[in-house]
Order: C-alpha cells, then sequence, then structure tokens
C-alpha cells in the first residue's frame, strides 16, 4: 500500500513541478501585466484542480501537434538497411522459382522517429506476390512494407525478372559417402552403413531432375556421438543431389532427412618386424647382431589389407658403422594401415669385423612375373646359373646356405622373344651381403607346350 501511495505521490509532484507551478506562473505574469482585477478568476485559476485540468489539456494539445506533425520539429533523414531478405510468395507444392534476388537493400526517408519505428519491423518487410502466374518468364515488382505512414523509400533491385517452372518429382536410388574420417580414432573404421531408406523422391523444375546423376547420403562422422567400436545410429543424415561431374544439383528430397546405422570396428593383426639395413658399413666391418626393443607390433585397418600384410620393415641407416650404435627408427606405416601401436622402435646393432673370404653359391636363375600362357628360360647355363658370394660376420655366413637366397629377372610385361634384364638378389638373412657376379642375363620367353 505505501508503494502505491508513494508512486500517486511521485506523478503529483512531478506535475506540480512541470506543469502546475510553470503556468501559475505564467498567469500571473499575464494577469498583472494587463492589471485587470479579477477576484472570481485569481479563486478559480488558483485551485489545483483547474491547474491540473489545464495543464492535461495543454499536454494534450502538444501531443497532437507533434504527432500530426503540424508543427514540425526535426528535418527528414535518410537511412538504408542493408541485406533485406525477400520473402516470396508462391504455390511452393506446384512451382520452382528462379531469378529472385535473396536480399536486397533498402533506403528509408523518414523522421527519425518513424525511421526507429520502421527499423524494428523491417525483417519481413521485403515481399514479391506471385500469386496467380503460372509456368514462363516474368518480371515483378520488389515492394517493402514499412507498416508506418509517412516514409519512403526505395528498392535496390526492385524489380526482378523471375523464371517459374512446374515441379516434378522422380525416385532415385540412395547411396552414401563417409566424410570427416579423420574424426575416427585411428584404430577405427566404418564397417558398414545401413541406411532408413534405399530411395528417395526428388523434387524440382525438370532441366534440374534430368542433370541429377546420384543422390548421396552425407555420412558425417564428426556427428557421432560415442566413437567407439559397435554400431552407433546417426540422426538428420543430410542428403546431396550430384550432376556426372560432381556438381551439386539444387533439389528437394522427400524425405528431407534420413537415419543411418554405422557400424565402427577395430581390426588388427600382430606382425613381425624385419631389420633392413640401409647403406654400407665401413671397411673391413659387418653386422654381428641386432636387437629390437619389441620384436611385433599390431596393425590396424581394413581385413583385406591386413591379410596382405605379414611383416613390417624396419629401415635401419648403417653408412660407416664402426662400432655397436643403438638407434631410435620410425616404423613406416605401409598403404592401407591407419595405426601402428607404436610408431618408433629402438634397434641395439653389434658390429664385428668381416670375414675376410665371402662365400659364394652358384644358385639357378628365376624368371618373375611371366605373362599367362608363356615360360622363360635362359639361353645356357652361363645365364642359367649365376654365382653369388656372400659377405659378412663369419658367425653369420656359417648360417647361411643355398635355400637362403634367391636369383631371378623380372619380365613383366613381356611377349615372346629374347630379353637382356638385370639380375636380382634377394637373400633371407638381412645381416649378410649379397653381390651376383652377373649383373645381366638372357632369356628366352616362349610359349607353353
Amino acid at each position: 500500500m505505501n508503494k502505491l501511495t508513494n508512486f500517486f505521490e511521485s506523478i503529483f509532484k512531478f506535475f506540480d513541478r512541470f506543469l502546475i507551478m510553470p503556468i501559475t506562473r505564467l498567469v500571473y505574469r499575464i494577469t498583472k501585466k494587463i492589471n485587470v482585477p479579477n477576484k472570481k478568476f485569481e479563486t478559480w485559476l488558483s485551485k489545483q484542480t483547474t491547474l491540473l485540468f489545464l495543464s492535461l489539456f495543454i499536454a494534450v494539445a502538444v501531443f497532437v501537434v507533434v504527432d500530426q506533425k503540424i508543427i514540425n520539429f526535426s528535418t527528414q533523414t535518410a537511412e538504408v538497411l542493408k541485406e533485406q531478405k525477400v520473402n516470396v510468395i508462391y504455390n511452393e507444392e506446384q512451382y520452382v522459382v528462379e531469378g529472385l534476388p535473396e536480399t536486397v537493400d533498402v533506403t528509408l526517408i523518414g523522421s527519425k522517429a518513424d525511421l526507429y519505428i520502421a527499423k524494428q519491423s523491417s525483417n519481413d518487410g521485403v515481399t514479391v506476390d506471385l500469386t496467380g502466374l503460372t509456368s514462363g518468364t516474368h518480371k515483378v515488382n520488389i515492394e517493402y512494407d514499412q507498416g508506418r505512414t509517412g516514409i519512403e523509400y526505395n528498392v535496390n533491385p526492385s524489380v526482378a525478372t523471375v523464371i517459374i517452372y512446374e515441379k516434378i518429382s522422380d525416385t532415385r536410388d540412395l547411396s552414401y559417402d563417409i566424410i570427416n574420417n579423420n574424426k575416427l580414432d585411428t584404430t577405427l573404421i566404418v564397417n558398414s552403413v545401413k541406411l532408413s531408406v534405399d530411395e528417395v523422391t526428388i523434387r524440382g523444375a525438370e532441366y534440374k531432375i534430368e542433370q541429377v546423376a546420384t543422390v548421396k547420403a552425407l555420412i558425417d562422422l564428426a556427428n557421432l556421438t560415442n566413437k567407439e567400436a559397435g554400431t552407433q545410429t546417426l540422426n538428420d543424415v543430410v542428403l546431396k543431389a550430384y550432376d556426372s561431374e560432381g556438381n551439386v544439383v539444387d533439389v528437394e528430397f522427400v524425405p528431407s532427412k534420413i537415419k543411418a546405422e554405422v557400424d565402427l570396428a577395430s581390426p588388427s593383426k600382430k606382425v613381425p618386424l624385419n631389420f633392413v639395413p640401409e647403406g654400407n658399413l665401413a671397411t673391413g666391418k659387418a653386422i654381428g647382431g641386432y636387437t629390437f626393443s619389441q620384436n611385433d607390433v599390431t596393425i590396424y585397418g581394413d581385413s583385406e589389407t591386413l591379410s596382405s600384410i605379414n611383416s613390417l620393415d624396419v629401415e635401419v641407416d648403417i653408412s660407416n658403422l664402426t662400432s655397436d650404435t643403438s638407434f631410435r627408427t620410425e616404423i613406416k606405416k605401409p598403404s592401407g594401415i591407419k595405426s601402428i601401436s607404436v610408431d618408433y622402435v629402438t634397434v641395439d646393432i653389434k658390429v664385428t669385423d668381416s670375414s675376410s673370404e665371402p662365400v659364394k653359391f652358384s644358385i639357378p636363375l628365376d624368371g618373375i612375373n611371366v605373362a599367362e600362357g608363356l615360360t622363360a628360360q635362359p639361353i645356357d647355363n652361363e645365364n642359367g646359373f649365376i654365382t653369388v658370394e656372400v659377405q659378412g660376420a663369419s658367425s653369420v655366413l656359417s648360417s647361411i646356405d643355398e635355400s637362403d637366397i634367391t636369383v631371378y629377372v623380372d619380365l613383366e610385361g613381356l611377349s615372346e622373344g629374347r630379353y637382356t634384364k638385370e639380375v636380382i638378389v634377394k637373400g633371407t638373412n638381412p645381416l649378410a651381403i649379397y653381390k651376383a657376379k652377373r649383373t645381366e642375363a638372357t632369356v628366352d620367353i616362349i610359349k607353353e607346350n
């Protein structure tokens, strides 16, 4: 109750200070100037109710003068509303409209008060009414409804040429693309994707429908809430239509979005490490042995890639080594492998004196990658058996025999005829050095009997 009383007292004090007292002083000065004593007039004018109603009448009169612009208190000004959205009125189920700008600029001219009010309701003010228009090309006016009289406006652009198409429908098979694969842990792969629908309806102008070559659901792995192995559900999967060159075609989809079940898996395989020396040791030195900090690692990738890999090579630069050395070496990922359980391995190399005399073997020459229906054979015994010298530490050489060495020429892509090709030597023991006495061999490729 006290709050209400104080409120009315505040209102009374406001009127008393800013209306009643100034008007009283004004009337007093006027009567004093004209010097016309009138006791009854002074008594009537001195009443608070008289002054209150007189003040109210003057306030209403001032409001009417300002609102009806009988007196101009401010000059006109202009303001530009940038990028106002264009709202289109048409039958969206039956037609497709092209050619309208998405936004326009609107220049408003009027008083500051009117402009302020107009700006508050400008979001939906720009409209184009296409009601009653059918298929074809039309010139239409872009209009602005400022919602208030007394404002002039100019729309840029104010006219647009639009093309209206009949909207048609077609049914297309639905496939999918996986995006943001890098958002998954490197040990995970997408094992399978199951879409909630196999086909969708596309809607749009006939020429747009004819452009569509494929429709795909975009499986965005960044939207997975649980990025662990197992089946996850993606809601509101976005659909896209593409032409034959991979460009996006603007059409509607029914349904507009779908669901997808994404099965994440973590296929892995444990494989051993192979020591692969690169370069040449110092003269008279050989590798007597090596030790990895771990002999095998786990690799992750798709099942097909894993099945083709049985070991990983670890390349170690041994150039000019003269004493025992320890290396921390990167394990390179083969193509198709997403992750390895460790990226680096430490290898301890034991360096010893090389045997003064190499061990020699006579190895039969083989031909690889011969075309189907053909066979290869050396032209004589000299080309058919290649002398191979093996150098290394005595302890290493004593464990090597002929079965550890392969000598061959690569005949890939060759037809019938005689060819001289480079001789390639491979040995199973990486601690030894293998060298063929012949760098080339000649073979005949003939038809199989």
